[in-house]
């Protein structure tokens, strides 16, 4: 999610002329390493995280910080919801629940920091940002990136995590071919047709996200998880998306052929799952999705108005979905609702002492409305 130097206005003409939906690549590709002698060397308190709750993308990145235990070792700011003119910017908690500001640069918007690397920048300001603060440069702003570093970069700092991994090497090729497909068709797919401006640009892009939901429901009809029962990023990358599929992307984005609540019971059970898994409800923010997309999309939502509904309740899970998760062997059944334990194999990142708090965490949003004054009033500030 991103706005150009040229044109400020740019967040209104997010296709091309022909009305379809490009995304420009990330400008920024460095890595961090764990050799001493790297320009990027894996040390604590170096590193700054920049995100959005709203953005899936930037989602990715907060969720592998926290299974992997970086919180301590790498820093963070949140940008407000609202995206407008010049960009993302940085609100106080107080103007903004949710929102952390930039403590680093003391930036007022994140186009400050592109600028801060490069004055004759002129490409896209987007979240995540990864800064390095001892060289005071972005090191790189492409998500599935930066999960790669979080995922095993800084394990000698964190002992407690050291090992657990989300891109198993002999999972590796199972979990490259599936990200493919599922960011060309689903993560980058719904914005295909949200963002297209012409009819034929739309329907163009619609179908095949649903053929590729269609095929996720078959995979995990018969599996846990996306990739051989195991907890990988490939299943982090599209949670993202899902979690954001029937309260924003089914209406917003015209993605309403089908719910994911509705006819896709596979997958909720899965969205379930992964939801409930130590940490993870921590990191989503309801208020501030549904906020940024219909409050800061005005070419689609020209009134601003927000639907009251989160779309399904992924704290409680049901009783079908737990009765699966304990018969498969992910849950622990002495463990809290759905809680997800480590597997033998050691891949999964979930220690089987954290299941009695999952989804327990002060702040998490978990519920289906919006609105206080409903039967079940949901809690929407965060941190």
């Amino acid at each position: 999610m991103s706005v150009t130097k040229n044109d400020d206005q740019s967040i209104l003409k997010w296709a091309s002329a022909d009305g379809e939906f490009r995304r420009k690549p990330s400008s920024f590709r460095n890595f961090i390493s764990k050799d001493p002698s790297a320009t990027f060397f894996a040390e604590p308190d170096r590193y700054h995280l920049y995100i959005s709750w709203a953005c899936p993308w930037a989602h990715r990145t907060v969720i592998v910080r926290a299974l992997k235990g970086l919180d301590n070792i790498i820093g963070l700011s949140v940008v407000d919801y609202l995206l407008q003119e010049k960009g993302w910017k940085f609100s106080t908690p107080e103007e903004t629940p949710g929102s952390i500001p930039d403590t680093v640069n003391n930036a007022k918007f994140l186009r400050e920091l592109y600028f801060k690397v490069n004055p004759d920048y002129t490409g896209r300001f987007t979240v995540p940002v990864l800064w390095d603060k001892k060289l005071g440069t972005i090191v790189n702003n492409e998500s599935s990136e930066i999960i790669r570093m979080f995922n095993d970069v800084f394990d000698d700092l964190v002992p407690e995590t050291k090992g657990i991994t989300y891109y198993p090497e002999h999972l590796r090729p199972e979990i490259d071919a599936i990200n493919e497909w599922i960011y060309d068709k689903v993560n980058n797919g719904v914005y295909k047709c949200g963002f297209a401006t012409s009819q034929e640009a739309y329907e163009k892009n619609v179908k095949p996200l649903f053929e590729s939901l269609d095929r996720l429901e078959e995979i995990l009809s018969k599996n846990d998880f996306l990739i051989a029962d195991t907890f990988t990023e490939a299943d982090i990358r599209l949670w993202t998306t899902i979690i954001r599929f029937d309260p924003v992307y089914h209406g917003h984005f015209k993605t309403n052929l089908r719910s994911i609540g509705k006819d896709y019971p596979n997958l909720l059970r899965w969205a379930r799952q992964i939801y409930q898994i130590p940490k993870v409800a921590e990191t989503v923010n309801m208020h501030h999705i549904k906020h940024h997309y219909y409050e800061s999309h005005r070419q689609i939502n020209p009134t601003g108005i927000v639907p009251v509904s989160n779309g399904e309740d992924h704290g409680n899970a049901d009783k079908k979905a737990r009765k699966h998760a304990l018969e498969s062997g992910v849950i622990d059944s002495s463990a809290g609702p759905l809680a997800l334990v480590m597997l033998d194999s050691g891949v999964l990142g979930v220690p089987k002492s954290w299941g009695s708090e999952v989804g327990s965490e002060t702040g998490s949003v978990s519920g289906v409305s919006d609105l206080e004054d409903l039967e079940n009033p949901i809690v929407e500030e965060t941190r």
